[in-house]
This record gives C-alpha cells, structure tokens and sequence, in this order.
C-alpha cells in the first residue's frame, strides 16, 4: 500500500469536505502540521471543526483557517496567543467547546483505541460538566467524557519511515500522537522520510498501523515567546 505522497494537496485527495471533523496535532506552536493546514485553506473547504490543544497564532497553524472563516467550531483547552480566535469566540461567530487539557488528549486516545466515553474527576463541579452524565464512585463524583471519533487526523512528524512508523522529537510528541489515532484517515507530514528498518523499533512513538499517508516538507521552526535578558 502507497503512503508517500509528494505534497500535502495530493495527500489530501478526496478526503476533505464541508463539515467535518478534524483531529490537528501540535501544542502552542509546537509540532503543528502546517503544510497540511495550508492545504486545507487552499481547498476551500469551510464550517469545520477541529480538535485540538489550541489554534496556533492568528497567522500560522489553525489561526489561517480563522482568517478565512473557514472553522465552525473548535474543541481546545487554550484559547491565549490568538486574538482572531478571541476575538471570534467572544463575538458568537465561532463555536468553542472548552476542555481541560488532560481530558482532551485521553478523548482523543479513546477514540483511537475504540472507547466511546469513559468517566474522569476532571471538571467536575465547574462549566466543564454542565449538561454530562455524572456517577459516583466509591464515594466520589466523575463525569462521562466522548471519545472523539474524527473523520480526519493531520499531525506532524520529526522521521518516519514509508509504512509511517513516526518519531516525533521533544515536544512535538504532545497531541500528534493520540489526534493521529483518533481519525479514520490519518495524513501526517514529516521532515525526514527514510526506509523501513532504518529506525529503531523501541524509539517508534506512533506505530504506522495508525498513518494512511504521509509527505516530506520542509518546515518552519516558529518560537512562541522569546524571551531574552540585558547583556
């Protein structure tokens, strides 16, 4: 079965629509898969809702597609770093749909590994859990989380090799994993392909099982906040 793709348009041949659902990995501006969020604008594709952390800044990762109104609804834990994304959640013209930032990876998680919901402590008592299932345990209220069950995944990559077994480096392994599971097509890109055999087994981070396709790109290496001291 072909994996690699030779650029992030043909990757996303005939997978994207109106309306779906997408998985984004990357947190901050950290491990953002921006050669395919550049696709997904160029589409035109529009009231789409994305899973993930955050929305990157107003002109880099998911804050592209706020620009062009592209996103219906966002399911994130951080709304700080993007006054386009602010600016459109306090005005009603965006959806949000805020979760603690542990809760929203193990959704994703449970979603890849086929668990429809499951129960956590987290939220409990706040906004979070207005309007879910509560039960107690051992004396104890949780709340029923979903697992997310997303049409499509996109995550970023430090190596792969061709059948998409991934490492990510450093901190680039935040959500990219558990988004990468959660999709029924996951598309990821990297910045380095090599063959299979080439990477050690016990450094894989995401097994290939879970990435459909695959492209190599060059990337940028963005810092959030830069911070220095006086000489």
């Amino acid at each position: 079965m072909k994996k690699v793709y030779g650029n992030a348009t043909e990757a996303l041949d005939g997978l994207l629509r109106d309306d779906m659902l997408i998985a984004a990995g990357g947190f901050g501006l950290c491990g953002i898969p921006e050669l395919l969020l550049e696709a997904i604008k160029d589409s035109g594709v529009k009231d789409l809702t994305f899973a993930s952390n955050n929305a990157g800044v107003d002109d880099f990762g998911i804050g592209i597609l706020l620009q062009t109104r592209q996103v219906r609804k966002m399911l994130s834990s951080y709304v700080g770093e993007n006054a386009e994304f602010m600016r459109q959640y306090l005005s009603g013209e965006l959806e949000l749909e805020f979760n603690p930032q542990g809760t929203l990876a193990e959704r994703m998680r449970a979603g890849g590994a086929g668990i429809p919901g499951f129960y956590t402590k987290t939220g409990v008592g706040t906004q979070v859990a207005e309007g879910k299932e509560h039960k107690d345990f051992d004396g104890e209220t949780y709340v029923l989380e979903r697992g997310i069950f997303a049409d499509l995944s996109i995550v970023k990559a430090w190596k792969a090799d061709t059948t998409g077994n991934a490492i990510f480096r450093k901190t680039a392994r935040n959500f990219n994993p558990p988004a990468a599971m959660c999709g029924k097509v996951c598309v990821m890109e990297v910045e380095e392909i090599v063959e299979p055999g080439e990477l050690d087994p016990d450094h894989i981070h995401l097994p290939g099982i879970y990435v459909h396709r695959l492209i190599q790109g060059k990337h940028e290496k963005r810092i959030e906040q830069r911070t220095t001291r006086a000489a």
